[in-house]
């Protein structure tokens, strides 16, 4: 960690927090707390300079212009850029995933991306709206992934970073994969929000923020019945 606490930011509420994407940061939080991590969340404005020291970066879902006003600021800003070169974990979702890569489009006028992952986005041809899941890489020794999809974006990956999942449901990046990583940078287009309703992968981004190897195990009842309810709905519709 890059000091006694537990330091997430959650980058430009102000204009990147839809769909609940908030619940990242509170999902993160309380599991690290619940280990007994001193945390620190910190909600930096898009009026504001970003950390450079964190050691979690949360980049939420937002509407085109949003999208396209927070991408321009981070290039100006640089300071996400030197968290990346220090070790610093990054999740992306949907708009904060987007703006990860090279290149995406709001408004029809494609914009430059933080180029942080190799990836580009473009539209597709209709809008991607309900249930998300896939079969988690194996590498990330994680179990399925679940979510809720709102986006009209398609996403290709280039060569430098791998699908985070492989389809079973909805759209993710093309009807094929879903999200993308590389290295300690993560982004999904799962909403839900997507660490509520995949905690696995909350642990996973800890891990990477902590060095830990393995964590202590949490009591997940309640999102291991969410994550059922869910799976089954996705089951039933395609029966």
């Amino acid at each position: 960690m890059s000091s006694e606490s537990l330091r997430i930011v959650w980058i430009y509420p102000d204009l990147l927090s839809t769909y609940g994407d908030r619940g990242n940061a509170l999902i993160l939080a309380r599991r690290a707390r619940q280990r007994g991590m001193p945390v620190e969340v910190l909600e930096v404005r898009s009026d504001e300079r970003l950390p450079a020291t964190a050691d979690i970066y949360l980049v939420g879902g937002g509407e085109d212009g949003p999208q396209a006003l927070g991408a321009q600021r981070l290039l100006a800003d640089g300071g996400l850029h030197r968290a990346v070169a220090q070790g610093s974990v990054v999740f992306g979702v949907c708009a904060g995933y987007q703006l990860l890569g090279t290149s995406f489009f709001a408004k029809g006028v494609q914009c430059r991306g933080l180029e942080l992952l190799d990836l580009q986005s473009d539209r597709g041809e209709s809008r991607a709206v309900g249930e998300l899941a896939g079969e988690i890489d194996p590498r990330l020794g994680l179990p399925p992934l679940t979510g809720f999809e709102n986006h009209g974006g398609r996403t290709h990956l280039g060569p430098e970073v791998s699908p985070l999942a492989r389809i079973t449901a909805g759209v993710g990046n093309d009807g094929a994969t879903e999200g993308a990583w590389r290295g300690k940078l993560l982004g999904t287009y799962s909403h839900g929000p997507a660490l509520a309703r995949n905690p696995a992968l909350a642990d996973l981004l800890l891990r990477w923020a902590t060095g830990a190897h393995q964590l202590p195990p949490l009591e997940d009842t309640w999102s291991d019945r969410l994550r059922n309810e869910r799976r089954s709905a996705v089951a039933a519709a395609r029966a």
